[in-house]
C-alpha cells in the first residue's frame, strides 16, 4: 500500500524537515507483519516559475505470511488468511505506520521550522487502493467537508468480464491549503472508516484515540455520525461514548456554526476559542502559584508554548513535562 505527500511552492526541500524524514536518503522501517520504506520520488522538481515540488512517499509491504501467523486461530481461516486483500488495499495498516514512521509530523513538532509546520501549506496526498464499498460519493463527501479538492480513479473488477462492475477499490487524490499535521490526522482517520477491517481490537482507548486526532474537526463535521461509527466499527457502546463527548467538544468550541459560516471561518473560530482557553488555563496556575506542569494528553504542545514563555516554568529547571498518551 502507497501514500505520497507533495508540497508544492517555494524551498519544498523542507518537507523533509516537517516529517522529519531525510529527502536524500531513503529509510526502512522493519514490522512484525512486514516493512515500511520512507523515500521521495521528486525532491524540488521545478513545476513553474518560482514553484517547485517535492513528493514523499511511504510504502507499506506486507507479508502475508506473517500476517497470518500472528493470528490467533489462523488455521481456521483456510485459504482466507494468505489469499486476501491486506497486502495492497489502504488500510488500519496504514494508520498504524503512518503513526509510527510520521508520529513528530502529526505532533507537529518542526525544532526550527515551527513556523513552517504551523503555516498551511500547499499539500496534496494520493492513497492507493482504498476500499470503497457501496457509494463512492461518500469519500467526496467526507473530504469535501474538510476543504480539499478530490478526485479518485475506479476500475472494473475485472477488464475481460465488465458486467462484473466497477472495483471495490479506488486510487484517491486529496488536495488543499492545509498543515501537514492536519492532513495526517485526516489521513490516519479516515482510512479505516472507508476500509472498515480494522487489524487490531477495538477497545475504549480507540474512542480516545479518534477524539485526540480528531478533536479540532470531527464535531462540525457534517458526516460526523459516519465517521464515528466506521471508525469504532459500529460498537454502540463505544460511539454512544465518543458522541457524548464529541457533543461537549462541539458545546466546548462555541456550538454548531453560524448560518453561511464557512468551514475556514469556524475552523478559526475554534482555533481562537481554544487560545481563549489556553490563556485563562495559564492564569488559573499563576493564581495557583504552581511551579511545575505536567501536560498529561500535550497533544500538539500549545500550552506548553505558551508556559515556557514563564519564568517560573521554564524548561531549563525542569518544571514543564509534556506526556502524551
Amino acid at each position: 500500500m502507497l501514500l505520497t505527500i507533495t508540497y508544492s511552492g517555494r524551498n519544498t526541500v523542507e518537507l523533509g524537515y516537517l516529517l522529519h524524514k531525510n529527502p536524500f536518503r531513503p529509510q526502512r522501517f522493519d514490522l512484525s507483519y512486514g516493512v515500511a520504506y520512507v523515500f521521495y520520488p521528486s525532491v524540488s522538481e521545478p513545476v513553474s516559475p518560482g514553484i517547485e515540488k517535492t513528493t514523499a512517499a511511504l510504502l507499506l509491504d506486507i507479508n502475508p505470511v506473517d500476517l497470518a501467523r500472528g493470528k490467533t486461530g489462523s488455521g481456521g481461516g483456510g485459504l482466507f488468511d494468505y489469499v486476501n486483500d491486506r497486502p495492497y488495499a489502504a488500510s488500519s495498516f496504514l494508520s498504524v505506520v503512518i503513526a509510527k514512521v510520521f508520529g513528530t509530523a502529526m505532533g507537529g513538532r518542526a525544532d526550527d521550522h515551527q513556523t513552517l509546520s504551523d503555516s498551511p501549506l500547499d499539500l496534496e496526498a494520493s492513497i492507493a487502493m482504498l476500499p470503497c464499498r457501496g457509494n463512492p460519493a461518500m469519500i467526496n463527501r467526507v473530504f469535501e467537508s474538510l476543504g480539499y479538492e478530490v478526485s479518485h480513479e475506479s476500475f472494473d473488477a475485472d477488464e475481460n468480464f465488465s458486467s462484473w462492475g466497477k472495483s471495490d477499490y479506488v486510487n484517491l487524490n486529496i488536495k488543499g491549503k492545509v498543515r501537514l499535521r492536519d492532513l495526517l490526522k485526516h489521513v490516519y482517520v479516515l482510512v479505516p472508516v472507508f476500509d472498515r477491517k480494522k487489524h487490531y481490537y477495538i477497545g475504549e482507548d480507540e474512542v480516545e484515540k479518534l477524539l485526540r486526532h480528531a478533536e479540532d474537526w470531527l464535531p462540525s463535521h457534517p458526516e460526523r455520525d459516519y465517521i464515528t461509527g466506521r471508525y469504532l466499527k459500529r460498537l454502540r457502546p463505544l460511539v454512544n461514548k465518543a458522541f457524548e463527548q464529541l457533543v461537549r467538544a462541539d458545546e466546548r468550541a462555541g456550538g454548531l456554526a453560524n448560518e453561511g459560516e464557512t468551514h475556514a471561518e469556524m475552523t478559526e473560530r475554534k482555533r481562537n476559542l481554544n487560545a481563549q482557553r489556553l490563556d485563562h488555563v495559564i492564569e488559573e496556575l499563576k493564581k495557583s502559584d504552581a511551579s511545575s506542569v505536567i501536560d498529561i494528553g500535550c497533544g500538539e504542545g500549545n500550552l506548553l508554548r505558551l508556559l515556557v514563555k514563564e519564568r517560573r516554568f521554564a524548561p531549563g529547571q525542569k518544571h514543564l513535562l509534556p506526556i502524551m498518551i
